[in-house]
């Protein structure tokens, strides 16, 4: 595969770009290669500057839920775009978007738009301390929300995948407001509500953790989270940035029956278009400003073409089975990926919640961060090439989720099973 021009741009990136990237997991350095530079996509592909086509299971980390370029979410961009692409004002566009969130949330009462998944956990965990009077904050190990100071506390996703638990540059004082647990151990939360339960003002964990691959809850673990929040007058926050309307219609709280008190989205609800949402029940979001004395703010909150996408989106999502034919096409990938591992005598561990999966290299069951991390990851990083290679684009980590699409059709799934038996078998040698 030639890829002279992308490893051109990279090198031209690199003079004015830190690290070439503007997102340090797209820098492919955890795989020992350089990024492909894309330069358009359509449906469940994407073509980079040298020519090359690949099948696509990044899907932007996970918004394009209905494909690349879907004509319908292109003329209602390009149409409000004819109208103008940013007001600084209220417009229709946002109360639309807004009702049709609270319809398919029961815990959303209101919502505030914002422009990024940062932004939607950094002002729930605002909010939350504003409700409660409280300072203190639980994560769990693993679990990324976004780049805000005091979040960087073992977090996944990039950081992980580069081997930065934590960042300079955030102080002691901040993280010293965070506490950690391990996800899907509720003896690790009761430890730390033994010691700190009147100080704590939140909980936030992603419901389905896709920052450490997929790891999908254990039974009675998020209906533990909401018993002891309520005990503990604690606000829980889902964050949904990732899960939202991509595990099933309104996302991982509908589909495990769990109320939160606060949830964060993303992603998907902006079409494509950069995008964040926070809402929960009415008392709480009547705190924030102008109404309360929470202060959160936004020039490009609400942004009109990030509006219109997303409307366009959730129509599309509504449409008859939908979610059945996803789920079709999920179970059949991962369930036939399983399977090959398997007849080549690999060492792996599959997961998949709805359509995100992922694949660990390890032989052991992955349920939080601490076993995510016993993945080979050099394993991963020659399959992924491998993958790379015959025109499959996956996430550049092992500890990422990778995400199908309504666009994918059984030919592009056969081809990459056709693709996966290739590396798997050069894996062996």
């Amino acid at each position: 595969m030639i890829t002279i021009t992308s490893e051109k741009l990279f090198s031209r990136a690199e003079k004015c770009i830190p690290g070439g990237v503007n997102s340090p997991v797209r820098a492919f350095r955890s795989v020992g290669l350089s990024p492909r530079f894309i330069v358009r996509g359509r449906g469940c592909h994407v073509y980079d500057a040298d020519g090359n086509q690949y099948i696509d299971y990044v899907g932007s980390w996970g918004p394009l839920i209905v494909g690349h370029t879907h004509p319908e979410i292109v003329a209602a961009i390009r149409e409000q775009a004819g109208r103008g692409s940013s007001f600084g004002a209220p417009t229709t566009l946002e109360i639309e978007l807004a009702e049709m969130l609270v319809a398919a949330l029961p815990s959303m009462e209101m919502v505030r738009m914002v422009s990024s998944g940062t932004e939607a956990t950094m002002s729930a965990i605002r909010l939350a301390r504003g409700a409660t009077g409280r300072k203190k904050v639980v994560k769990f190990a693993g679990c990324y929300h976004g780049h805000a100071d005091a979040l960087l506390i073992k977090a996944g996703s990039g950081a992980t995948t580069l081997g930065v638990p934590d960042s300079s540059g955030v102080p002691e004082e901040f993280t010293n407001l965070t506490l950690s647990a391990v996800f899907n151990d509720l003896a690790s939360v009761d430890a730390l509500l033994a010691e700190y339960s009147r100080e704590i003002a939140a909980i936030i964990v992603e419901p389905v953790a896709g920052n450490m691959g997929t790891i999908p809850p254990e039974p009675g673990f998020l209906e533990g989270l909401r018993q002891r929040c309520t005990q503990h007058g604690i606000i829980l926050i889902f964050d949904e940035v990732m899960t939202g309307f991509r595990v099933a219609y309104g996302g991982a709280q509908n589909l495990y029956k769990i109320t939160p008190d606060l949830t964060c989205l993303g992603k998907i609800i902006g079409g494509g278009l950069p995008v964040g949402a926070f809402g929960g029940r009415r008392e709480l979001m009547e705190l924030l400003a102008p109404l309360g004395s929470v202060y959160q703010a936004g020039t490009l909150s609400g942004n009109p073409l990030a509006m219109a996408a997303g409307r366009a989106t959730l129509k599309i999502l509504q449409t008859e089975g939908f979610y059945t034919q996803l789920e079709r096409k999920a179970a059949y990938l991962s369930r036939e990926t399983d399977k090959l591992f398997t007849s080549h005598d690999i060492p792996h561990y599959c997961t998949r919640v709805g359509s995100m999966f992922c694949t660990y290299f390890t032989d052991t069951p992955v349920k939080n961060y601490q076993q995510a991390q016993q993945a080979d990851t050099q394993q991963f990083a020659r399959y992924f090439a491998g993958m790379l290679n015959q025109g499959i684009y996956l996430a550049p980590s092992q500890f990422e989720a990778g995400f199908l699409s309504a666009a994918h059709t059984q030919e592009d799934l056969d081809q990459t099973l056709k693709a996966m038996e290739k590396s798997l078998a050069e894996l062996e040698k």
